[in-house]
């Protein structure tokens, strides 16, 4: 039975995917959910001198403003816009009850090396990278600190091959728009600001998991990485960063608009 039933799948998703021009959704992006990482009782990666939930938050509240003021036709929302904690079933409802069409979640990075550095911009998949698993698990252990974060997240499950392949099948333009973007803002980050390029990855991060539109987790660089910290933590470099994504987003805008 159980295999009656993902052949279908498999067969559905194929019939998506013909119905689906050049791989990308219809749609005009009008909404973009900008989702600093962490915050309040979860401070995050902890660097030398600083939290990664405040630079988070500096550089989503920074890409906003560069949003607004460049595309004023596009509404921009926050997940949180001070120190607080939403869960990662309230930042999804955000983007999702609000019809987003992009939804984009700010991070830093960290490893126990410190000479390690760069940028990476995640999507919603799989991996068999132990290093991909291993940031979304860190990402994802955050759930411990919600009430009932057992029965919230109990659909959930990163090693389930059947939950991947409805995965696929409901978000397949999803993935590819959103591939598309990260793609996008690695390109930025390197060429424009200079950054080293991590690349684009894959990885089960429940709070891209959990949400209906193209959606990206970005890593704006290694808190554990002393030189990165201090970059991370300059209002001038954060701009860099905000102005790279919002670079992105722009191409991204005219790219998917211009296919309809």
């Amino acid at each position: 039975m159980k295999n009656n039933i993902l052949i279908l799948i498999v067969i559905a998703q194929f019939f998506l995917t013909m119905f689906d021009i050049n791989g990308f959704s219809k749609y005009k992006l009008d909404v973009i959910v900008i989702d600093a990482g962490h915050g309040g009782k979860d401070p995050g990666s902890i660097g030398k001198i600083s939290y990664e939930k405040d630079i988070t938050l500096k550089i989503a509240l920074h890409l906003g403003r560069i949003i607004s003021e460049n595309l004023p036709d596009v509404k921009v929302i926050y997940t949180r816009n001070n120190d607080n904690y939403p869960t990662f079933n309230k930042r999804a409802q955000i983007a999702n009850s609000n019809n987003a069409d992009l939804f984009i979640s700010i991070h830093c990075d960290s490893f126990n090396k410190p000479s390690v550095k760069g940028t990476s911009t995640y999507i919603m998949g799989l991996s068999k990278s132990s290093a991909n698993l291993n940031v979304a698990k860190r990402e994802n252990s955050v759930i411990e600190l919600e009430e009932n974060y057992k029965e919230v997240y109990k659909d959930y499950d990163a090693n389930s091959v059947e939950s991947i392949m409805l995965l696929n099948l409901t978000q397949k333009s999803k993935i590819e728009n959103s591939a598309l973007l990260a793609s996008l803002v690695q390109e930025q980050f390197s060429k424009r600001v200079g950054l080293y390029d991590r690349g684009v990855k894959q990885a089960p991060f429940l709070v891209l998991w959990m949400t209906t539109m193209p959606s990206v987790l970005i890593e704006t660089g290694y808190i554990t990485n002393r030189e990165e910290e201090k970059k991370l933590n300059n209002k001038t470099h954060q701009i860099y960063i905000a102005s790279a994504i919002f670079r992105a987003i722009r191409d991204y805008k005219n790219q998917v608009e211009a296919i309809n």
